[in-house]
């Protein structure tokens, strides 16, 4: 595969950091494929790999390669932005070697974890990544998983690197937000499934959304109708929208997403340990909220 870098990166619309699944511990690259062919006829902005969604952190390297180069193969030319994440820079930077003959939309760089660099360092440390990487760079604020916040005048500093242009919103902060999006200087990505609609409605470009794994013509309907000042319509879908993203969010993610899904018949109900799977009165929960929603909007085709 050739690296093929945007002249002018673009993170718009709806994003879907894509489940990663299992089959008897194993990666089921077969079931990930038919997903990504699934979603790339949704009319979504773009698909990560590897990500919090996609329980990276419990992949080996080989195994974030083999599920990044699936959905490669299947994305038929839809986006695709990598996670890359962990402790050690100069791991990460060999990652980022890795990966610099696949075509890649971006890279999605979280904070080191448990490390908690200052702010300095953590200037530093995504500078170091953007230097290297061949792909435009999405900064990953999400201060609950790394135990450090990006602080804003950070995020602004790092918005003046020419190959920093985007954030991944998880940062908690209206604040932050608001700075962020008058500022300009990044795309501003919600990451936070709930917070899409105010995030777009003030400015910002899209979302990244685990969430919209489940009716994602309806995040998409969503976010356009924002585009197109049509709020009334915009409103009532995130309000249709919001009783199936808190239970979706009611036990740790993605359990009650794979359970979904696998009684879908999309892949197998199964995680990586120490993760477990959905409440079996959660995953109930979860589908009465789904075909509620199905009965409110009918599912094209």
């Amino acid at each position: 595969m050739s690296t093929q870098i945007p002249t002018s990166p673009s993170f718009h619309g709806v994003w879907i950091p894509l489940v990663t699944p299992f089959r008897d511990g194993a990666p089921d690259l077969a079931a990930l494929r038919r997903l990504v062919r699934y979603y790339a006829g949704q009319r979504v902005a773009g698909l990560v790999a590897c990500g919090t969604t996609g329980e990276a952190a419990a992949l080996e390297d080989d195994e974030t390669l083999q599920v990044l180069d699936a959905m490669l193969e299947a994305a038929g030319g839809l986006p695709v932005m990598m996670g890359l994440s962990g402790g050690s820079q100069a791991g990460l930077l060999r990652r980022l070697r890795a990966l610099q003959d696949r075509p890649l939309a971006g890279i999605l760089a979280s904070a080191p974890a448990y490390v908690r660099p200052g702010q300095a360092g953590l200037a530093a440390h995504f500078r170091a990544l953007a230097d290297a990487s061949p792909f435009p760079l999405v900064l990953y604020d999400i201060p609950y998983r790394t135990g450090v916040q990006l602080e804003t005048a950070t995020l602004l500093a790092l918005a003046g690197h020419a190959n920093i242009v985007a954030v991944k919103d998880c940062g908690g902060s209206l604040d932050k937000t608001l700075a962020l999006i008058a500022h300009g200087g990044l795309q501003v990505l919600a990451g936070e499934d709930l917070n899409g609609f105010g995030t777009v409605a003030l400015g910002g470009t899209g979302m990244i959304s685990a969430a919209a794994h489940v009716r994602p013509d309806l995040f998409v309907a969503m976010v356009q109708a924002l585009r197109a000042q049509r709020l009334e319509a915009a409103r009532a879908l995130c309000h249709a929208l919001a009783p199936v993203i808190r239970l979706l969010y009611a036990e740790p993610n993605p359990g009650p997403l794979k359970a979904l899904l696998a009684r879908q018949g999309w892949l197998r109900d199964e995680l990586r340990p120490p993760m477990t799977r959905a409440d079996a009165a959660l995953a109930a929960r979860l589908d009465a909220a789904v075909a509620e929603l199905d009965r409110r909007y009918s599912p094209a085709g």
